[in-house]
């Protein structure tokens, strides 16, 4: 569940783990917040690793903003058959869903069917598809 403010742009070097964590993502990312986003920044690389990646840093986080409507996004595979990759997504505030959908991926065109407005919403659909596409092969 990455943070709903959380723009990743490239994968980071998973680390040193003997059993890497199960993250939301899939694999670690580095990237930029967006919590004030007329002043989007890099944070440093720990502060992604803790904060960022996992969303749910309310209170923990310098940056994010106390009236937030969320905390965390959460992302799962549906369905993938035909070439489609089936998405939901959930959106969570103090652990209880605020929003939810489904997105849709053609995986052999390379493009959305369906994509959510939002762009970091997007932008993360896209790291976690990425990263499942890589796992999977």
């Amino acid at each position: 569940m990455p943070c709903p403010f959380f723009l990743p742009c490239r994968c980071l070097d998973p680390g040193a783990w003997v059993h890497p964590p199960r993250l939301p993502l899939g694999d670690p990312h580095a990237g930029a917040c967006h919590a004030g986003p007329a002043l989007p920044h890099e944070p440093p690389e720990a502060h992604q690793r803790e904060l960022c990646n996992y969303g749910y840093a309310r209170y923990r986080c310098s940056h994010f903003p106390a009236d937030a409507a969320a905390d965390a996004v959460r992302f799962s595979i549906a369905s993938e058959a035909g070439g489609r990759l089936e998405l939901i997504y959930v959106i969570e505030k103090d652990h209880a869903p605020v929003e939810h959908g489904r997105l849709i991926r053609l995986i052999e065109e390379g493009r959305w069917e369906s994509l959510h407005t939002s762009e970091l919403l997007a932008r993360q659909a896209q790291a976690f598809v990425e990263s499942h596409l890589r796992r999977a092969g």
